[in-house]
């Protein structure tokens, strides 16, 4: 839930600095110099791109953790509670290699079944491969909602 407050935040500063940036770059549309409103219109985009994103990156972690409650429910997620750890808080890496292949061998066994994938995803952040876990989770939610094969 601390994660959630903290990108709620996050997204509410990043709100209110895309709305000021899109009031500057009004301004610049406004400002009846050509050059002024060229670069006004450059500036508008960031705030476009940056809406678009802030939406996706909602999208996406409420995908997730939908998928995350119901794996939890269907009591599918591994145990990871044993896994030792150093006293940075992470799994040790020959643990956390061990896990994964535990992960990747289930994959291999049901590669159309999103549950294998979101396993695998979880193996990746515990190994501290966010972008790999980003992309098997990604995956996990297509086959979830059947828009891959």
């Amino acid at each position: 839930m601390r994660a959630r407050a903290t990108a709620v935040v996050l997204t509410a500063a990043l709100v209110v600095y895309l709305v000021l940036l899109a009031g500057r770059a009004w301004l610049l549309v406004t400002s009846g110099d050509p050059v002024a409103a060229l670069l006004g219109v450059a500036v508008l985009a960031l705030p476009l791109l940056g809406a678009w994103m802030v939406v996706a990156t909602w999208r996406f972690g409420a995908r997730t953790a939908r998928l995350g409650e119901r794996i939890v429910a269907e009591g599918g997620l591994p145990d990871e509670s044993h896994l030792p750890t150093m006293p940075s808080g992470r799994i040790e890496r020959a643990a956390a290699d061990e896990f994964f292949a535990a992960r990747q061998a289930e994959l291999d066994e049901a590669p159309g079944d999103w549950r294998s994938w979101f396993k695998l995803a979880r193996a990746y952040d515990l190994a501290g491969d966010r972008r790999r876990a980003r992309e098997a989770m990604r995956r996990a939610v297509d086959l979830e909602r059947g828009t891959t094969s």
